[in-house]
């Protein structure tokens, strides 16, 4: 069974950029575009996206403190973040990335590098998932193992708790 497109959101104040991002991505992901960080928050209210791609520079709120409210609520702080915008100095590279995204793509960017780029980093979150939900597992396991080997004893007839 083919896996679900994943939903990105991508958020931006030029129409240009979210028309062709969303020709970039559209063939393999399902591509829901906002103009502004408010335009993103009502998105979030019925929609949990795989990942968002965020501009930093937008009128009434900017990238760096449209960050920094959904990593303050449980509901989105999980949500991977990349920034995706002209802003080429590496301070602004550092406090994207301080901030919590998990990748930062200056514009222009080469389309194809783009959705590769996307690509891995939604392998990434897949995988950590995966293993967070293994390691939940282990320690459930973990955690009832004296029980169910009680249970094993007393199905077999066994009781190892009083050896000589």
């Amino acid at each position: 069974m083919e896996d679900e497109k994943a939903l990105i959101i991508m958020v931006d104040d030029s129409p240009a950029n979210l028309r062709i991002i969303k020709n970039v991505l559209s063939e393999k992901f399902i591509v829901a575009t906002a103009p502004s960080a408010k335009k993103l928050f009502e998105l979030l209210e019925n929609n949990y996206p795989s990942m968002i791609l965020l501009d930093v520079f937008m009128p009434e709120m900017d990238g760096y403190e449209t960050i920094k409210i959904l990593k303050s609520k449980p509901e989105t702080k999980d949500i991977p973040v990349i920034f995706l915008t002209a802003c080429t100095e590496s301070d602004d590279e550092l406090k994207g990335f301080s901030l919590g995204a998990i990748d930062y793509i200056t514009k222009p960017t080469h389309p194809l590098l783009l959705l590769k780029r996307v690509e891995v980093h939604l392998l990434a979150e897949k995988q950590r998932k995966m293993l967070e939900q293994q390691a939940a597992e282990l320690k459930l396991y973990k955690d009832n193992f004296p029980m169910l080997i009680k249970e094993n004893d007393r199905d077999i007839g066994v009781n190892f708790d009083n050896r000589d």
